[in-house]
């Protein structure tokens, strides 16, 4: 009796073309981000360099005297080291303390809504701010703020008080910046956490029920531990970017007034770099931000693994 005819086993390599022949649309569509990254993030790196040289444009990168860390131990040893370090750090993690809840508990409130039609009304007028461009956030911000005719200090002037320019107190830069962040970014970071709820078994909530528990129990033992990884693992992003404050938001909020409180490494970079000229200097400073987010990355994913068993990889 003749042998059934028996398919001979595809080589690996014709596998692999099969696969991306099959997944032809889905890289099609990731080719956008895939060149983004590319042209935005990866061949910059080759600038590093310039850290390490005393860079002088007509000589070129690679032409340029290599000079070391000199550029490190000068932003070291500086006055403003210290500051900017202090600056950079107390806005990353004040974003981070009052900033990251905030999306959370949004999400969790939203959750509860039985009526579609209310939950939609919220989510998309919570979410609107996050496409208002920083320019237009900080002109409102100037306008609501402003001493003369502001509806802040029209309200403070109703209460028989002095109008109060607080544009230029460096104690009150970082709550403006902080609070007008979370109004921003608070409905955007709702839509992830609303993506994991819908991935919690009903079940769980309906035996709740049967147990008497109220919405406020069924949120803390069982919605907020179902989510709990993703809750990790963007917490772990957050602090991957702890010292990276938006440079733009803050170059039109702070002015020389509030630089004790407002000057931050990025602005410090744009001053040193573009405006100044020292393109070593601020390249020095940018790679020496870059490695301290690297570090706070690891460190963070690795407690979290550690502990929690929760990691980015």
């Amino acid at each position: 009796m003749d042998k059934p005819y028996a398919r001979s086993p595809l080589s690996p390599k014709t596998n692999y073309w099969r696969r991306v022949i099959a997944s032809k649309y889905l890289i099609f569509m990731s080719l956008p981000m895939l060149i983004y990254y590319l042209l935005f993030q990866y061949l910059p790196m080759f600038g590093i360099m310039i850290a390490f040289k005393n860079y002088n444009v007509r000589k070129g990168v690679w032409a340029s005297d290599w000079v070391g860390f000199k550029y490190f131990d000068l932003f070291f040893s500086t006055p403003d080291f210290l500051i900017l370090l202090k600056n950079t750090f107390l806005l990353g993690f004040y974003s981070i303390v009052w900033g990251f809840p905030a999306p959370l508990l949004l999400a969790l409130l939203i959750n509860e809504i039985r009526s579609s039609v209310f939950k939609r009304f919220v989510q998309t007028v919570s979410y609107l701010p996050h496409f208002i461009s920083n320019v237009i956030v900080v002109s409102m911000l100037t306008m609501f703020l402003s001493p003369s005719g502001g509806l802040v200090n029209s309200i403070i002037g109703l209460l028989g008080f002095e109008p109060i320019y607080f544009l230029s107190l460096p104690e009150a830069f970082r709550t403006i910046y902080i609070s007008s962040g979370i109004w921003q970014g608070i409905g955007w970071g709702t839509i992830i956490y609303l993506a994991a709820l819908t991935t919690v078994d009903p079940h769980l909530y309906e035996s709740a029920d049967i147990d008497g528990a109220g919405r406020w129990k069924k949120m803390w033992h069982i919605s907020i531990p179902s989510i709990t990884p993703i809750i990790i693992l963007l917490l772990i992003l957050n602090i991957g970017g702890l010292l990276s404050t938006g440079f733009e938001k803050v170059f039109l909020l702070y002015n020389p007034l509030t630089y004790e409180t407002a000057d931050i490494i990025s602005t410090y970079v744009y001053r040193t770099g573009l405006v100044n000229g020292n393109f070593s200097y601020a390249s020095a400073i940018g790679v020496f931000n870059g490695v301290t987010n690297l570090l706070l990355l690891l460190a963070a994913n690795y407690l979290s693994k550690k502990y929690k068993q929760v990691s980015l990889w």
